[in-house]
Order: structure tokens, then sequence, then C-alpha cells
């Protein structure tokens, strides 16, 4: 691990970046969800970093740290890579600031995704897509910053970056009208939840901080548990925004140091809450932006009556994940089921199934079956959608009283990628 000497940002440094970025940035709505307000029986405030400029809070620190770099260096340019937020908000710092910027993007990334860098950077930004991987783009970058000596842009492990991103807790503190129990703060490579904690450690020591991180990749807390900084052997990528291998050491350090704990949430969870936020308050968030609101399921006795506070920290949800983010909420939900039914090779089995297993309210989704050899059963992939999911073992048990059961594809991860 690389050592770092222990940094801790101040509060005149951190005013500092909120005068930098007064004119750049949009001060973004603390406002009580009243829905949340009345499911969780407590005032949720949401702090909506997902109305941001460019709908994340990363060009708060990505503007603090190249509007900070001394004028010889800029003459240089700047370098990045990026497969999103930080993209777009290294793009648009370079417009406003007139700097010249390369920012390195995986080849696969969304051409949406591309246009929007484009869009904000305008002529000051060049894009190279290359690799396959995050990982590759930041070995390139890499490579290009020595080649031309420019700056290195990090994403979260920047002192400039962290100071930037901690602008959050000092507007949220000062739009508060009550003092604040509960902070929920998304964590990806650390940027916004060591910046925002530092702060409310100084000014609002009383508040339990929570750092909330997806499940499948739960690096600051598995970090935290070793002692120092780890590297996930692997992640799930789905929470796009927060799913890193590693945190920044510097953002390990304060995390630490000032939050109370961290909590995981299930990727299917955040499906739901995103589907959510949507058909009940018209917010449109992406994955990572929803992970705060998704964690107040876990502490629901513990917030009763307390004042609340999440951060939404994105808006950049890609439309053409809708499938997918239904489906992975349906199945965290206990509401989808795939089976292997095994059919016998007669007639009326498939109106059988249809009429004595399936119950009024179950729904076939998926149904594929090729009868390939005159075997006395024949099987058949199909998939289930229930109203509720205490419907799932009747089914289940309708379906091995008639054997039509073969296998319960839902837990086994191997044959259900393949199959489904």
């Amino acid at each position: 691990m690389t050592t770092v000497t222990k940094y801790f940002p101040t509060l005149e440094s951190v005013k500092e970046a909120q005068l930098k970025l007064k004119k750049v940035v949009y001060q973004t709505p603390l406002a009580e969800n009243f829905n949340l307000s009345e499911k969780y029986d407590a005032s949720i405030f949401l702090k909506r970093e997902d109305l941001q400029v460019v709908r994340s809070y990363k060009i708060r620190g990505a503007y603090n740290h190249i509007s900070s770099l001394p004028a010889d260096i800029l003459d240089n340019g700047v370098v990045c890579a990026s497969a999103g937020n930080h993209a777009q908000g290294v793009a648009l710092s370079c417009q406003k600031l007139k700097v010249k910027g390369i920012i390195f993007m995986p080849s696969p990334t969304p051409k949406q995704k591309v246009q929007q860098v484009k869009m904000f950077g305008k002529e000051y930004v060049q894009i190279v897509l290359t690799g396959d991987t995050f990982d590759d783009a930041y070995q390139a970058a890499m490579q290009r910053k020595e080649e031309i000596n420019a700056a290195f842009v990090h994403p979260f492990d920047d002192e400039k970056v962290i100071e930037g991103q901690a602008t959050i807790g000092l507007e949220i503190l000062d739009d508060a009208d009550q003092e604040i129990d509960y902070l929920f703060l998304p964590i990806g490579g650390g940027g916004l939840s060591s910046g925002v904690s530092a702060m409310f450690k100084a000014l609002s020591p009383k508040t339990k901080i929570i750092g909330v991180e997806p499940k499948g990749a739960p690096a600051m807390k598995q970090s935290i548990a070793e002692g120092n900084v780890v590297t996930l052997d692997s992640i799930d990528p789905f929470v796009d925004g927060a799913a890193v291998r590693q945190v920044g050491d510097r953002n390990f350090q304060l995390c630490k140091e000032n939050l109370d704990e961290i909590a995981l949430v299930d990727e299917g969870k955040v499906c739901t809450t995103l589907i959510n936020m949507y058909n009940e308050n018209g917010i449109v968030l992406e994955p990572a932006g929803a992970l705060s609101v998704a964690a107040l399921e876990n502490y629901v006795t513990e917030i009763k009556g307390k004042n609340v506070v999440c951060i939404l920290s994105g808006s950049n949800n890609d439309i053409t994940r809708t499938e997918e983010i239904r489906e992975r909420s349906l199945l965290s939900e206990g509401l989808k089921h795939y089976f292997l039914v095994k059919f016998p090779q007669r007639a009326g089995s498939l109106k059988e199934f249809l009429v004595e297993v399936l119950g009024p309210e179950d729904d076939i989704v998926h149904f594929e079956y090729s009868k390939r050899t005159s075997r006395e059963k024949g099987p058949a992939v199909v998939g289930v959608e229930l109203k509720k999911k205490e419907d799932f073992n009747p089914l289940l048990e309708r379906m091995k009283q008639r054997n039509f059961f073969g296998e319960y594809l839902n837990e086994n991860a191997d044959l259900f990628v393949y199959l489904v």
C-alpha cells in the first residue's frame, strides 16, 4: 500500500473551494421527501445532487482540482480516465477554465455518455476510447500524462477533489433548520464520503454518519475491516458509479476515522429503489444515486422519529438499462422465478400446467421449449412473475405434487446465466 501523509480537509480549505465553485455549480436543494418520511415515520431530507449541472456532484471536485493548478501546469493540459460522471465533471471544468483536457474512456462506454462528455467539454476536450475496462483507460491516461507532462485529475484520491466534494456537507449544514441525527452517504472510491463526513465530524459531531456501498463491491467496508486498503478480486459492476475494486488511500483514512458504520445494499434492492423513486416521486436516479435511500430499510427502527439526510449523488442513468433494472428488482423482491420444468410428453400437459399448477394471478413471462427427443419428459425453461412473494411456496408445492418440477434456477447462478 502506498504511504500517504495523513490528511484532513480544513474548514478553511473547504470554504475556499466553495468560493471557487460559487459561479460554476448549483447549490442543490435539501428538501424533505414526504413519501419517505411517512414510510419510515421520520423526517427524511434529500440532498439533490442529481439536479447538479452535470447531473452529479463530480463537477465540484473536478473544478476545484483543475482551478487550483498553477498556470505552467495548465499550459500542458489535464488528463483523466473515467467511464461516467467524473469525465463529465472534468469536461465542463475544462470548458469553463479554457483548459485543454484529454479524457480516456473504455471502448464499450455507451454512446450517450460519450456524447455528454463532448457536449460539456466542447472544443477543449479530446476523448480517447481505449481498452475494454476502466483499468485499461486508466493505464492509457497515465501513459499520456507522462508523455505530455500533463496533470492527472484523479476521480477521488486527491486533496482538492475531496475538498470540492466536501462543499456538499457545508451546504447541507447551512440549509438544515434542525439538528441532523443521521446522514447516509454513498461510497464509491470515497471522494464524496470522505469529504462530507469530515465536515460533519467537525461541525455536527452528534450526527451518526453511515456510508453505503453496493453489496457486490464492498471495497471500503472490507478495507476498514482489515485496517488497510485492499483490492477486491472481483466486483459486481452494476452500480457503476460506486463499484470500485480499490478505494483511495486518503479516502480510506478519512472514512475509517469519520464514518460510524458502513451498510451494504443488495443490487436488486437498489433497482427496487430506483423504480420506486421514479414511480412515487418522479425522481430519476442512477444506481449509485439510489444507494443512500436504499439503505434506509436497514435502519427502520433506528431512524424512527429522527431527522435523516440522504445524498442523491447522481442521475446519469442509461434508459437502455430499464429492463435489466426491472428484472433485478423483481428477482430481489421474490416476485420473479425461473424453473426448469419437466413436461410429460403427452397431449394436454401444457394445459394442465397452466390450469392446475399456476395460480390465478401468476404470469408466465418466459417460456423456452424444444422437443429434441422422444423421452418421457421434455424440459422447458419457464419464468413466472408473481403478484405476491408469498405465492412462491404454494406454486413450488403444486409443481412437485404434479411432477412438473425439475430445478429452481434462481439459486443456480451458473445455470441461470446460461439459460436465461
